[in-house]
């Protein structure tokens, strides 16, 4: 991949009546994509391997209850990679806070982005939520505090 990139600006650059700084920036161009690239794909890969070797949250599949409407349910992959989830989310009141989002299994529980920035689903059970109307059940899993869900 990097040697076509660079052949390729080699290539460009001799078709014009380009100047050595022109052609040497071209070429240092075409290093740096490649080599943010790499460092990508490096990343990603380390991410698949920690969500695989991280244990399975496949016991939390399903719905999970809130206060005011607020829910949260997980499932599986749609393509089917493990320690991956989808997880639909309803954490508020206004119409923004309402999401579908793709989940990592971490060592501790699920990893997730929503728009008011990166989340971990935990187990905890519901005094650990702060939310009184929580208070005293047992199997539950904890976002923030002040934002638990719970099953009956």
């Amino acid at each position: 991949m990097r040697v076509w990139v660079i052949g390729a600006a080699l290539l460009a650059s001799a078709c014009g009546g380009t100047s050595n700084e022109q052609e040497a920036a071209l070429v240092e161009n075409a290093v740096a994509q490649a080599e943010a690239a790499a460092k990508n794909a490096t990343a990603f890969g380390k991410a698949a391997e920690k969500a695989r070797e991280a244990p399975s949250r496949d016991g939390w599949l399903g719905k999970w209850i809130g206060v005011e409407g607020m829910v949260l349910t997980i499932e599986k992959d749609p393509g089917g990679a493990v320690g991956r989830y989808r997880l639909t989310n309803v954490w508020g009141l206004d119409d923004e806070m309402k999401g579908i989002f793709d989940g990592v299994a971490t060592e501790n529980g699920i990893a997730f982005n929503r728009p008011d920035g990166a989340k971990e689903v935990v187990a905890g059970d519901g005094n650990a939520t702060g939310l009184k109307y929580l208070s005293g059940k047992q199997d539950c899993l904890i976002v923030a505090t002040g934002e638990g869900y719970c099953r009956d």
